[in-house]
């Protein structure tokens, strides 16, 4: 088994390599928790060249390994974070987890703040950066938190509300704009924010919709968003310049 890993990595490793014609001394690669075409699509209409990791069916030995090759984290979405993670045990009959995935996470997320690696969250990425860093999440807004807001639809095409910007953050720099309508999916948001965190984007029912890292010197680039920006219009100030942005950042911590 512990060889079939081994090969398992290196197959991963070379097969980009030689699929996307790079230099193998230097490849640019990015890790998505998670990848689905949505994502691949917003990233390489940025940068074609970028070669792109799953972790999504690697163990966690390889995984790391993995990420030790890439100059970038990108967290995607996906189901709820297991709610002992964050205090709220009792209330994992409400939750749709898996556990398996959080632990993956967990580790990675870990690893690339330790590396100093630029990092990007969305949706579920959002939450799950604020537990890993030791905040709490609201277990299901329409029940904890309800208001006229709507943020989850079974059509997510159709669920578009705006949010604002604080003025003074790094997100505001990215993307020119203090506000906008996004596109979202979620049933959980962030209740309380991570110590190392702060909340620079909200929703009219001041739901948390950005999260950065209060500490810049530490973090190249560490950005999370609640809504959904692989989903909108290349053209949308709250989308294409958030990747943009993370590319620069993992390119420039490359060299």
């Amino acid at each position: 088994m512990k060889k079939f890993k081994l090969v398992l990595v290196f197959y991963i490793l070379l097969v980009p390599l030689v699929c996307h014609g790079v230099n193998p001394t230097k490849p640019f690669r990015i890790g998505l928790t998670f990848s689905m075409p949505n994502y691949e699509n917003w990233i390489h209409h940025a940068d074609n060249s970028v070669i792109l990791i799953d972790f999504k069916k690697i163990s966690i030995d390889s995984a790391k390994i993995l990420l030790s090759t890439c100059d970038g984290l990108l967290l995607t979405g996906g189901e709820d974070i297991v709610p002992a993670y964050y205090g709220k045990a009792a209330d994992s009959l409400r939750c749709t987890t898996n556990p398996q995935r959080d632990s993956l996470e967990f580790a990675l997320i870990q690893l690339a703040i330790k590396r100093q690696m630029p990092i990007l969250g969305i949706c579920r990425g959002e939450q799950i950066l604020n537990v890993a860093l030791g905040g709490t999440l609201i277990v299901d807004i329409p029940t904890d938190h309800p208001s006229k807001v709507i943020h989850q639809l079974a059509d997510y095409t159709k669920c578009y509300h705006p949010v604002r910007l604080n003025s003074s953050s790094n997100l505001r720099s990215i993307c020119g704009v203090d506000s906008g309508n996004v596109t979202s999916n979620h049933h959980q948001a962030i209740e309380k924010t991570a110590p190392s965190l702060r909340a620079v984007a909200w929703s009219a029912d001041s739901i948390v919709e950005a999260i950065e890292y209060t500490h810049n010197e530490h973090m190249p680039f560490f950005e999370a968003v609640q809504w959904h920006p692989e989903r909108m219009p290349l053209d949308d100030k709250l989308s294409f310049p958030l990747i943009v942005a993370f590319l620069k950042s993992a390119r420039d911590k490359e060299k």
